[in-house]
Order: C-alpha cells, then structure tokens, then sequence
C-alpha cells in the first residue's frame, strides 16, 4: 500500500451539511470509513431557520437547529471530519473524484451532493438592489435588524405561514402578502396564522417594487383583482423590512456534467442514490423527489451511505490504498449523555465546560498528532481562576495536552495562555482571556491546527501570510486596543484596485449637527466599499456593528478609497 497517496485521500467528501449529508457522516464514520463534510454557511441546512420541529419521529418537539446540531455531533463523535468552505468543482481523475473548495482540493473514492436548495427570488423590483439591506429570506438570521419595524412577508405556504409567526417577537407589525385568495399551507397552520393578533393577511396581493436609499423607504403592492397599485412609506426617517418565502431552488451547479438534471434543476437519482457519473451520488432536498422534509433528506443520506460504503471497499481492492480510520471520541461520551436535556448548564464536576462541550471536544483531540503545553501566565484577579480552570479541563479530555504555569503578575498582557509546542518552542498562538462564544472556537482551531494535522489553508490566504514581514509582531485587534503611527492594518475590503497604493484610515470627528449624529452605522449614506473600523467614545475604544447609534462627540475611524471633506487622514 502506498502510505503517502493514502494519508491524503477521503472514502467519501460530502458537500452539504444538512440533514442528508449529516446522516450520511454519521453512517459513514460509524462504518469506520473517512468522511469529510464541506459545508459553506452554517451545518444543519435550512432546517436550522425552524424555530418548531413537531414531526420528526422520536421527536416529540424541537428546534430545527438542535435537531441537526446533534446529528452532527453524532456524527462527529464517530470521526467525521467537517470543513467550513465553499465546493467550486468537482473533477473525474480515475479512480479518485477531487473536490475543489475554496480551502483546497480534496481527494476521495465518491463524492455525495447533499447541497439542498436556496431560496427562490419572486423578481420584484428592487429585490437584487436591496437584498441584505432591507430585502431578507431567514427571519432566524435577519428578524432582529427590524425590531419595532414594519415588516412585510412574500408567500402564502408553511414557511411564509411560520416565519411570519416568528417575525412578531421583533417587529412591530407583520403583514403577509398572498398572492392567492387563501394560504397553500396545512389547514392547522393557516388557522394559527389567521387567529394570531399581531399577523395580517392581505390576499390577492403582490409586491411590485422597493425602493429607498441605503435602506428601504417605499414599497408598492398590486391587487391581483382589480389592479389597483397601492404605496406604502414608514414614517419619517424609519425603514421596513421585506422576508420573501417562495419556496426553494435546487443548488445542483456541482452536479452540471456529471449527473442527469430534470427541467427544474433537481438531481436524478437512482434507488440507491447514484448519479449517472460512478462514485457521484446526491441526496436530500437537491434530488428529483416527491416529497421534501427532515425525515427523507435523512433516509436519503442513510441509503447513499450505505451504497458508497461497497463502493469505497471495492475501490479500496482495486486500487490497494485504504484512508486512514476516523478516530472516534472516548465511549463515556456516548449514549448516556444523549437523552440529557440540551442547553447551557455547566457540569457541577468542572465548571467550565458543558458536557456536549466535551463530547465534541474529544472527537477534535482524537485527531491531534503532537502534544502541546499550554503555557499560562496568570495575574491576581479571580478571571486568572477560570483561565486555570478551563485549561485544566481540556487537559483532562487529552494526553496531548499539558499544563504549565508561571508565577502571578500584574502585567499589562495578563492573564494569558501561550500555546507551546512538546519541546518548549513558541508556535506564536496566545490568547489573552478567557475564551467564551466563538473566542473558544478559535480557540480550539488553533489547537488543532498547532497539534496536526490542522486545517487546510487556502493557497491564496498562505501566498498573503508568507508576504507578511516577519519581523513585525501580529496582534490580533481588541476594542482596547489603540493604533500607534508605524501600525500595518490588514484591513478586509470588497475590492483593493492598487496594491502599491498606501493605505490610510479617515477619523471624523461627529461634531454638533453632524447628519451621522443619532443613526444607526448600516444607514450611513457612505460607500458600501467604506468600513467603519473603530469608534472612538469618550474613553473607550468599541467595536462597531450595525446597530450601533453614532453620538455627538464621537470618533469614527473609517477605512475607504473615497474623499471626504470633513475627515483626517491617519497615515500608517
């Protein structure tokens, strides 16, 4: 066996990370078979969006997004490997199919289209101009931008119906519009909506246009019946928002060439979810099928599983080279700990991390090549205690992990962990804290990648990270955090037309009768190619987001190309 040729291939590279592709994870690892799931946005698919899941057998009653982040921790648990990056091809090379995403190549024996669909435009006008800036398609993603708004929600069937139930913990009024006289969704369901005191129903109604400028400020709505064209504006200085619900298209473009497509795009399979290509299978909500819910796109990753696992042995014969095993978390992670109550209540044994925490955690150890020290620098305040805390439970998931300590000190930098390799060499990762949220996450990525074998890197991000110059210490930015003259930002941006140009940051001062004074940053009228970087307030440097209210008297930093008259420029 060629040792080198197998250390990089997969039995199977799933692109999708819904129900289907998660099921399908989850009977391929158990099956002691090495599977990755390449997944763009977020893993659970549009099930995650569902505030109420009533139907899925055993189930008694859910959220979509539990539901599904458990499938993948199951999967997970028997050594499925997960990869946020986006598919962009798929090659034929023999007897390997290469998977190309956004983070690299993969090889593998078959590859599972498991990419659902995405939802559909209805094509009024405006809809592409003012998509993300008013217009939405996931009130879960979006509902809070419009809290105390109005807001209006395209379609008629079970997913207009729910969302636009869900739209009221926000929005000041919700207003269906249905293009037919009644709504096309399960009768139970359309008399919720039509008894709910904050939901109206306009029938026979569609959306002709939006309109506005950085946000919506007009929308027109057509009677089917007798034509009459109506407008409606927010009032004075307020926007609305629009969540369209028409239904979904297949995202079949991977499957273009290697498999049969019907008229509406959908992906032909047979009984065992084979393509027409060998070793391309799809499953889920991208295939030709009658029916489209959790419970089938499930079967449908359980029967392609099944159905890849002989083909990935036969290849195994065939060509003499066998993937790696999954590594699989301990077994007391297992089943008992299954039917506990999901939520965030911390384990009373070590305080610090949750037990599905852990579970996860040590199917991400599992993996790790090399041990680790994790070098912690403490000062006298009681945050030092959860930092020695934390570290001390993620050293007892591992032997590739050991703790080390320096004595208490009051410096500028502290407390903080130091990431060191076996033989007490820097690898150059700290983190300066406690990690909590998505600070632990990266956390643990750069665990994994400092312990092995890591994550790929995208060969334009590693040509970016090998220009840098070594010579200069990388920080990663805090709201703290001050710029000093010399600084080198590494600013992202939508595009960057001269890479000799010498960037620069603007400060503005918000002086009395600024027209920002009072809004909110996402309505600033500034190019969509501007970023506001930091805000400066009195004594304290924040982080801005959209939500954020500029006030009289503060300091905004900004990056852009564009000229502003009333701005500084802040020379690196």
């Amino acid at each position: 066996m060629d040792a080198g040729r197998a250390a990089d291939l997969y039995d199977a590279v799933v692109v999708g990370g819904g129900p289907a592709g998660l099921a399908a994870a989850l009977y391929l690892a158990r099956a002691r078979y090495r599977v990755l799931v390449v997944e763009k946005d977020t893993f659970g698919g549009q099930i995650t969006i569902t505030a109420e899941v009533v139907n899925y057998p055993c189930v008694e009653k859910t959220e979509g997004h539990s539901l599904t982040e458990t499938m993948r921790r199951q999967a997970l648990h028997f050594g499925a490997e997960f990869l946020l990056a986006e598919a962009q091809g798929i090659d034929v090379d023999g007897d390997f199919r290469i998977v190309r995403t956004s983070r690299g190549a993969f090889r593998c024996f078959a590859v599972l289209l498991a990419t659902g669909a995405h939802p559909r435009k209805v094509g009024f006008e405006g809809e592409e101009t003012f998509r993300g800036r008013g217009v939405a398609y996931c009130a879960t993603c979006d509902g809070g931008f419009f809290t105390d708004r109005d807001v209006f929600v395209v379609g008629g069937g079970f997913a207009a119906a729910e969302e636009a139930m869900f739209l009221t913990r926000y929005a000041r009024s919700v207003t269906m519009l249905v293009r037919r006289s009644t709504l096309s969704c399960a009768e139970s369901i359309a008399e919720q909506v039509l008894a709910h005191e904050s939901v109206r129903v306009r029938f026979n109604t569609v959306l002709e246009a939006v309109e506005g400028d950085t946000a919506l400020r007009r929308a027109v709505f057509r009677d089917t019946v007798t034509g009459r064209l109506e407008t409606y504006a927010p009032p004075e200085g307020e926007t609305f928002g629009v969540f369209v619900f028409a239904g979904y298209e297949p995202a079949s473009r991977l499957a273009e060439g290697l498999a049969e497509l019907t008229g509406q795009g959908n992906i032909v399979t047979d009984r065992e979810q084979r393509t027409r290509t060998e070793g391309v299978y799809a499953a889920g909500d991208v295939c030709d099928k009658r029916l489209r819910q959790v419970v089938t796109a499930v079967s449908d990753g359980a029967v392609a599983a099944t159905s890849i696992e002989r083909y990935a042995a036969d290849m195994q014969r065939k060509t003499g080279l066998r993937p790696q095993r999954p590594a699989t978390a301990p077994a007391s992670s297992g089943a008992s700990k299954a039917s506990a109550p999901s939520g965030n209540a911390r384990e009373t044994e070590g305080g610090f991390l949750t037990a599905e925490q852990r579970e996860q955690l040590a199917g991400v150890f599992a993996r790790m090549e090399r041990p680790l020290i994790l070098k912690a620098e403490p000062d006298s305040r009681p945050v030092s205690e959860d930092l020695r805390r934390m570290l001390m439970e993620l050293a007892a998931l591992t032997d590739k992990l050991t703790v080390e300590w320096t004595p208490p000190s009051d410096g500028p930098e502290r407390p903080c962990v130091r990431v060191l390799r076996a033989d007490g060499t820097d690898t150059g990762i700290a983190f300066h804290g406690v990690p909590g949220g998505h600070e632990f996450n990266s956390f643990v990525v750069g665990l994994y990648n400092a312990a092995g074998p890591g994550q790929s890197i995208d060969p334009a991000l590693a040509e970016a990270i090998a220009a840098i110059q070594r010579e200069y210490k990388i920080l990663v930015p805090r709201g703290n955090m001050m710029l000093r003259a010399g600084d080198v930002l590494i600013l992202g941006a939508e595009s960057f037309h001269d890479p000799k140009e010498r960037i620069k940051l603007k400060e503005l001062v918000l002086q009395r009768s600024h027209p920002w004074i009072g809004e909110r940053i996402r309505d600033l009228n500034i190019s969509r190619h501007s970023i506001v970087v930091l805000v400066k307030r009195q004594k304290k440097v924040l982080i801005p987001n959209g939500k954020m209210i500029l006030r009289e008297g503060d300091v905004v930093i900004i990056y852009t190309q564009a000229h502003m008259s009333d701005a500084e420029d802040i020379d690196l």
